[in-house]
C-alpha cells in the first residue's frame, strides 16, 4: 500500500482542468521537467491532510481535529508546468494499540523508504515533545533522501512563536530545507512546492493530465461519509468507525442522480447508539454532511442510503481488517 515508481491506477480519480503537461527537454535551453513523490510524515493530527489538500487545490484527504484520521496512504498530484508532484499522505505515526494501528504505522513507516522527498510535519503552536524527537531521530537514519522539515499551523502562533519553533525544529536534525506555512491562509505554499519540486528527478508525468488523485471514487466517498460521521463523536470512536461503498452508480432512466449504498461499521452496540442518536437524528445529520460533500466532489446529485452495523472488535480481528480494506 505505498508509493510505487509505476503507481497502479484502481479506479477513476478525480481530476481538473490543467492545461496539458509539457515533455521532458529535447533540446538545448528547454525546460527540465521534474516529477516524483513526496510523502509528508509526522505525528497524528499535525495538519498533513490539510496541507496534501491544500497544496493539491481540492480535497483528496479528509480532515478532522481527531487523531489518527489517515487511514490510507492517499496519493494527491500537483500538476505545474514544469513538473508533476506526487504527495502521499500517510497515517500518524504513533505507537499502535491495535492490529489496525500496528498495520497503520507500517504502512507509513514503508512509504517514507518509497519517495523522492520527506516532508516532516510539526506543527508551529505545539510544543517539541518525545514524539518529535524520536521521528526527527528516525528520519535522519533514512538514508539519502532528503527531508524537508515543514513547520505547520503557522496562522496559530504569533511571528515570534513561529520564529522560536523554527529555531528548536533546526536543532532537531541535518534538514535539507525549513519551512514555515499555513495551509489555511496559503502562507508559503508556493514556496513549499517549489522546495519539493526541487528535490525530484528529472522525468515524465507519472498521471495524465488534469488528473489530481488516483484514489477510486468509491473510496473517497466512503472517506467523505467518515468524516461526517467524526464531527462530534467523542473519546474512543473515531477510531471504531469504518466505512465501505457496497455499491454507488446512476440511477437507471436518470443521468443526473447517482445511488450511493454504504455501511457503517462500529465495534459495539453502545457506538452504533452514539452514531444514530436520539430517534435517529444525528444519523440523519451525518448523512445530510456526507451528502454534501459527495455532491460537491461527483458535481451532480446523490442519493446517500446510509447503514449501521456492529463488527464487534473489528480493529483487532484479521479477518474484519482484510474485508474492510486494510490488508497485510
Amino acid at each position: 500500500m505505498g508509493a510505487s515508481r509505476r503507481p497502479q491506477r484502481a479506479g477513476t480519480g478525480v481530476s481538473a482542468g490543467w492545461p496539458a503537461q509539457p515533455q521532458p527537454p529535447g533540446g538545448p535551453g528547454a525546460l527540465q521537467f521534474r516529477s516524483g513523490f513526496a510523502c509528508f510524515a509526522g505525528r497524528p493530527n499535525v495538519g498533513k491532510s490539510t496541507l496534501m489538500n491544500a497544496l493539491v487545490g481540492a480535497k483528496v484527504a479528509i480532515t478532522s481535529s481527531r487523531p489518527q484520521t489517515t487511514r490510507h496512504a492517499i496519493r494527491g498530484i500537483v500538476n505545474r508546468p514544469d513538473a508533476q508532484l506526487v504527495i502521499i499522505d500517510t497515517p500518524g505515526l504513533h505507537r499502535p494499540r491495535t492490529l489496525l494501528g500496528e498495520r497503520l504505522d507500517s504502512l507509513a513507516r514503508s512509504t517514507l523508504t518509497e519517495v523522492d522527498v520527506i516532508g516532516f510535519c510539526i506543527p508551529a503552536p505545539d510544543r517539541i515533545g518525545p514524539g518529535d524527537k524520536y521521528l526527527a531521530a528516525e528520519l535522519s537514519g533514512i538514508g539519502k533522501t532528503p527531508v524537508v522539515a515543514i513547520v505547520t499551523k503557522t496562522d496559530q502562533a504569533s511571528p515570534e512563536e513561529v520564529a522560536a519553533q523554527l529555531a528548536a525544529v533546526a536543532g532537531l536534525g541535518d534538514w535539507a530545507d525549513i519551512v514555515p506555512v499555513s495551509a489555511v491562509t496559503g502562507f508559503q505554499l508556493e514556496v513549499l512546492t517549489d522546495v519539493l519540486v526541487s528535490h525530484l528527478p528529472p522525468g515524465v508525468p507519472l498521471y495524465p493530465e488534469g488528473e489530481l488523485t488516483d484514489e477510486p471514487e468509491q473510496v473517497l466517498v466512503a472517506e467523505l461519509i467518515r468524516e461526517a460521521a467524526l464531527e462530534g463523536v467523542r473519546d474512543e470512536l473515531p477510531h471504531s468507525i469504518a466505512v465501505m461503498v457496497e455499491e454507488m452508480g446512476p440511477r437507471a432512466g436518470r443521468d443526473d442522480l447517482i445511488d450511493v449504498y454504504a455501511q457503517m461499521y462500529v465495534e459495539r452496540p453502545s457506538q452504533k447508539s452514539i452514531v444514530i442518536g436520539a430517534k435517529g437524528a444525528r444519523l440523519k445529520e451525518v448523512g445530510t454532511r456526507a451528502r454534501q460533500q459527495i455532491e460537491a466532489l461527483l458535481g451532480t446529485k446523490v442519493y446517500l442510503d446510509l447503514r449501521i452495523k456492529v463488527a464487534k472488535d473489528w480493529q483487532r480481528d484479521p479477518r474484519q481488517l482484510r474485508r474492510l480494506g486494510f490488508y497485510d
